[in-house]
């Protein structure tokens, strides 16, 4: 798992600043316990993926999943099905980091790139969403299996990988294979996500 992760440059931008301490304290109260974590790695993959992001693509990387931080969040069982939870999920998290944002001071220019970012980082559709989503699909094999394995099991996870595999691109498929874990189990599970079914 990766720990070195790269900080926004919001030293010359005191409400871009503002609104990061605030995202970070969103997430840090989450009832899950890697989603801290995971927003912070979903950066640090969007960074590796492009080391020139802006600063809207950059926070909504980190604040991409801010709905799951909520102790009413969305479960999975309340839609009828996945795309649909999914895209609750992006909808009110776009909702929650706009306010955060228009609380902060935020141009509604960056405001607006973001909320259009998080609605669309669990479907892609344009350049920059499809490198969040797979800056975010990055993150959860990488930092979020060993969590998520612990809590689910094997099939469950292995579902989710697979799900998380074939929504990747080219270009993210062809750093997937740097990811390590320290449990062997976890490494055969990442190898199994890619076959083709």
């Amino acid at each position: 798992m990766s720990t070195s992760w790269p900080m926004l440059d919001l030293a010359s931008d005191p409400h871009l600043r503002l609104a990061t301490a605030k995202i970070r304290a969103v997430l840090a109260g989450s009832p899950v316990p890697e989603d801290a974590g995971h927003a912070e790695n979903t950066l640090y993959w969007l960074r590796r993926l492009d080391p020139q992001a802006g600063v809207a693509l950059q926070l909504a990387a980190l604040a991409h999943d801010i709905e799951r931080a909520r102790q009413d969040r969305f479960q999975r069982h309340q839609f009828a099905d996945y795309d649909s939870f999914k895209q609750a999920h992006a909808d009110l998290g776009a909702q929650i980091t706009d306010q955060i944002l228009s609380d902060a001071g935020v141009s509604g220019e960056i405001r607006q790139d973001v909320s259009l970012l998080i609605r669309r980082h669990e479907t892609g559709g344009d350049a920059q969403s499809d490198l969040l989503k797979d800056a975010d699909s990055l993150s959860y094999f990488d930092h979020n299996l060993p969590l998520y394995y612990a809590r689910e099991g094997h099939e469950e996870t292995l579902r989710r990988a697979r799900w998380g595999y074939e929504r990747l691109s080219s270009r993210a498929r062809a750093v997937y294979s740097s990811i390590c874990h320290d449990s062997p189990e976890l490494n055969r599970l990442l190898l199994e996500a890619q076959e083709i079914r």
